[in-house]
């Protein structure tokens, strides 16, 4: 059988004999919104909790809207206009008005991918910055949480008047679910918050995973610091596989961001019959897929259908490489898993580290072979888990493994898709 794999900017086809052939893991069709414009026109005026864009616009001087940076396929280009033209006709002037790219400790964007999340007409007629985590003076303390995470965040998002995030909202390998309060912390955090956020103390805690919001103690905690720093409105949306608006989640921070959550939780969850021998997933292609460090989050959304000792193959392009360089130091300073585990358990977190945990447990369950010419060609021995040049190739390695009948399950949209077992 056929399968089409989203992979670097134009996928990748693959055959899987239909004996071998469990279950293709894919959301459910869910229809897009008729006029997505219309309807974010319409939640302006009508929140999911708490007043109306334009009444919590009424008397600011200034706003901050924080958007995700390009590893986020977030609709802009849909979102700003009306939101912008809200602050504008309530008084707010263009010249107080900051859009602030939620990098976290990711790169800064360049001149071309600023353009692609906002268009030509918004980057030209208003202030639109990059967050710099690791600039201290760029940052602002705002207290302790109870759980002695110290909140440092973006002083250009905490000086205004007001404060409102877009998003997207999918399965998060962390903190449950993206969006809403995550592109407060870590999104626009300095960096010794982003550092405690990723620590093993939370990391470590199964209920740090995927779909979990309920019993997870990193979305309270995000949950916690967004109230510190203030945050008064957000628009999040859903996405189809195709980037087309499913759905629209505005107003309250909490309350519609809870809204939103339910919404997906149903509509991108795909259930297999049974674990498999083998899963074949990837992260969802370009932007997700750019470097290792983002596709590690392909890894992690397959392990619920991959059986414990099986093998996981993720493909990615990974057309940057590994990521930034302390994560590519880091990833290549490791033979083994529990080398890298006995490490960051023993001294003080460092940048990156919480990616390469998230990869080392799902190492743990199973024989994880990441997919990548560029990698395999670059950093083919250098990393603790498996790389293969083809899907070919490292199915052959599987099936020696297994025999000629493993069984095989597939999700051609790793980590957009909320995989489980009946």
């Amino acid at each position: 059988m056929k399968i089409h794999l989203a992979f670097g900017r134009e996928g990748m086809d693959i055959e899987i004999p239909e004996h071998n052939l469990l279950k293709v893991l894919t959301m459910p069709q869910t229809a897009p919104l008729p006029d997505p414009a219309g309807e974010l026109e319409r939640q302006l005026r009508i929140p999911a909790g708490g007043r109306p864009l334009a009444e919590i616009a009424q008397g600011a001087k200034s706003a901050c809207i924080v958007i995700c940076d390009v590893t986020r396929p977030v609709p802009n280009k849909v979102l700003l206009p009306p939101i912008l033209r809200t602050l504008e006709e309530n008084q707010i002037r263009r010249g107080d008005i900051t859009i602030l790219v939620a990098t976290g400790l990711h790169r800064s964007s360049t001149p071309g991918e600023l353009t692609l999340m906002v268009g030509e007409r918004i980057l030209g007629d208003y202030r639109v910055i990059d967050h710099h985590a690791r600039v201290p003076e760029e940052q602002q303390y705002r207290g302790v949480t109870s759980r002695n995470t110290p909140v440092y965040i973006d002083r250009e998002y905490c000086e205004s008047d007001l404060k409102l995030t877009t998003g997207f909202i999918e399965p998060h390998l962390m903190a449950g679910f993206s969006g809403g309060r995550k592109l407060v912390a870590p999104g626009c955090a300095g960096e010794l918050t982003i550092k405690a956020l990723h620590s093993p103390f939370f990391l470590e805690n199964p209920a740090c995973c995927e779909g979990s919001i309920d019993n997870n103690p990193l979305h309270h905690e995000l949950l916690e610091i967004a109230r510190k720093a203030g945050h008064d409105f957000i628009v999040n949306v859903s996405l189809d596989v195709n980037g087309a608006i499913t759905g629209m989640f505005a107003g309250d921070p909490e309350i519609a961001h809870a809204k939103g959550i339910d919404f997906v939780r149903e509509s991108v969850k795909a259930i297999a019959p049974r674990q498999a021998d083998i899963v074949i997933t990837t992260s969802a292609g370009y932007p997700l897929d750019l470097t290792y460090y983002q596709s590690v989050k392909g890894i992690t959304a397959a392990l619920p259908v991959v059986k414990r000792g099986g093998m996981l193959i993720v493909a990615a392009k990974c057309e940057e490489g590994l990521g930034s360089p302390e994560f590519t130091s880091m990833a290549t300073a490791y033979r083994t898993v529990d080398a890298f585990v006995g490490t960051i358990t023993a001294n003080p977190v460092i940048i990156d580290q919480w990616q390469l945990e998230e990869c080392a447990k799902a190492a743990r369950q199973a024989d994880v072979v990441l997919v990548s010419p560029n990698v395999a060609a670059r950093f083919g021995r250098d990393l603790f888990i498996r790389t293969a040049s083809s899907v070919e190739e490292a199915l052959e390695d599987g099936f020696r493994k297994f025999g000629p009948d493993a069984s095989i399950s597939v999700i051609p949209k790793g980590p957009y898709t909320l995989v489980g077992v009946e």
